[in-house]
C-alpha cells in the first residue's frame, strides 16, 4: 500500500511539474510579447503593416525556413544519441522540442542539458549531457568562426566603441576558470573526479568521425538557414544590403549575443540590443531591427516552444531497468 501511495504521489508531483513548466513558459512568452518596454505587441504589428512587404507567400517561406532549421536540429540530436542508443525521429523531436520549452526559463538554455538527460536511464545521463555539449559546442564553434570574421570586418571599418574593461574582466574570468581546471587535474585530491573525467573523455573519443561530420554539417547548415532568414526579413522590410554586408552584421550580432549570459526567454532583448547597436552603424531604424528580432524569436523559438509544450505534458519518466 505504501509503495502504491508513493507511486501515486510521484506521478502527481510529475504532473504538477509539467503543468508548471508549461504555464511558466507561456506566461513569460506572453509577458515578453505584450509587456515589452522596447516594443509592445501593438507596435510590432503596426511596424509589420507599415514597413514590411510580408504577405501570405513570404510567411510560408519564413515558416519553411524555421521548420527546416528545427528539422536539422532534431536530426542532429538523433545522430548524437545514436552513439549510445538508437532513437526514432519522433522521439528525437519530442526530446528536442520538449527540452526547448523546459529550458526557456534558464540562463543560456542550460536547462536543456537536464531536460534531455531526464528522458534516459540514470546510467546514461552523463553521456547524454556530454553528447548535448558536443552538439551545442559544434553550433557555437560555427557561430564563433563566422562571427569572428564578421566582427573583425565591422571593427576595422566602423571602429565601434567597446567596453574594454568588461572585455578584460571576461577574459580574466575565462583565464581563472582554465587555471582552476588545470589545477584540479594536477591535484591528487581529485583522483576520483579525474578518473570520471578521463572515462567520459574516452567515451567521446569513440564517437565516429562520420557522426561528428554530420553534427558539424547540421550545425553549419542551421547557421546558414537562420542567418539567411534574418537577411530575408531585412529585405522584406526594405533594407537594401548585399548578402555579404548583411552577413557581416548578422554574424557579429549572433556572436556577441551568444557570449552574453542571459535567461533564454529574454534572448530577444539581448539580440535586440546588440542588433540595434550594430545595424545602427549603417543607419537601419531601431523600430525595424526590433521588429525583425522579435519576428525571428517568434518563428524560431515561440512556435517550437508551443509544440514542445505538448511533449512536456506527455512526458513520462523512463522505465527503470531491473
Amino acid at each position: 500500500m505504501l509503495t502504491a501511495i508513493s507511486h501515486k504521489t510521484k506521478q502527481f508531483s510529475l504532473v504538477l511539474i509539467k503543468i508548471g513548466l508549461v504555464v511558466a513558459a507561456f506566461y513569460f512568452i506572453y509577458t515578453k510579447l505584450f509587456h515589452n518596454r522596447d516594443l509592445h505587441f501593438d507596435e510590432f504589428i503596426q511596424n509589420l503593416m507599415n514597413f514590411s512587404a510580408i504577405s501570405a507567400n513570404t510567411i510560408l517561406i519564413l515558416l519553411f525556413l524555421s521548420i527546416f532549421n528545427w528539422f536539422l536540429e532534431i536530426l542532429k540530436w538523433q545522430t548524437l544519441v545514436d552513439c549510445i542508443t538508437e532513437i526514432s525521429f519522433n522521439d528525437a523531436a519530442a526530446q528536442t522540442l520538449g527540452a526547448l520549452t523546459a529550458s526557456l526559463l534558464t540562463p543560456n538554455r542550460i536547462g536543456d542539458y537536464g531536460a534531455k538527460a531526464i528522458y534516459y536511464q540514470a546510467l546514461q545521463r552523463k553521456k547524454i549531457v556530454l553528447l548535448n555539449l558536443i552538439g551545442n559546442s559544434a553550433q557555437m564553434a560555427i557561430t564563433t568562426i563566422f562571427g569572428t570574421f564578421g566582427f573583425a570586418y565591422v571593427a576595422l571599418r566602423f571602429q565601434p566603441e567597446l567596453n574594454y574593461n568588461g572585455l578584460f574582466i571576461g577574459l580574466g574570468l575565462l583565464g581563472f576558470i582554465a587555471t582552476f581546471l588545470i589545477w584540479i587535474l594536477k591535484t591528487d585530491g581529485f583522483k576520483k573526479q579525474k578518473k570520471l573525467l578521463y572515462k567520459q573523455l574516452d567515451f567521446l573519443k569513440n564517437i565516429s568521425k562520420n557522426s561528428l561530420f554530420k553534427i558539424i554539417l547540421f550545425s553549419l547548415v542551421r547557421y546558414l538557414i537562420f542567418s539567411f532568414q534574418f537577411y530575408y526579413l531585412l529585405y522584406l522590410f526594405g533594407i537594401e544590403m548585399n548578402y555579404f554586408e548583411a552577413m557581416v552584421f548578422i554574424s557579429s550580432m549572433y556572436l556577441l549575443s551568444s557570449i552574453i549570459p542571459s535567461i533564454f526567454i529574454f534572448d530577444v532583448i539581448i539580440k535586440g540590443g546588440v542588433a540595434i547597436y550594430l545595424f545602427g552603424l549603417i543607419g537601419v531604424p531601431e523600430a525595424i531591427i526590433l521588429s525583425i528580432v522579435t519576428l525571428m524569436w517568434i518563428l524560431n523559438f515561440v512556435l517550437p516552444s508551443v509544440i514542445g509544450s505538448y511533449h512536456v505534458l506527455n512526458f513520462k519518466l523512463p522505465k527503470t531497468v531491473s
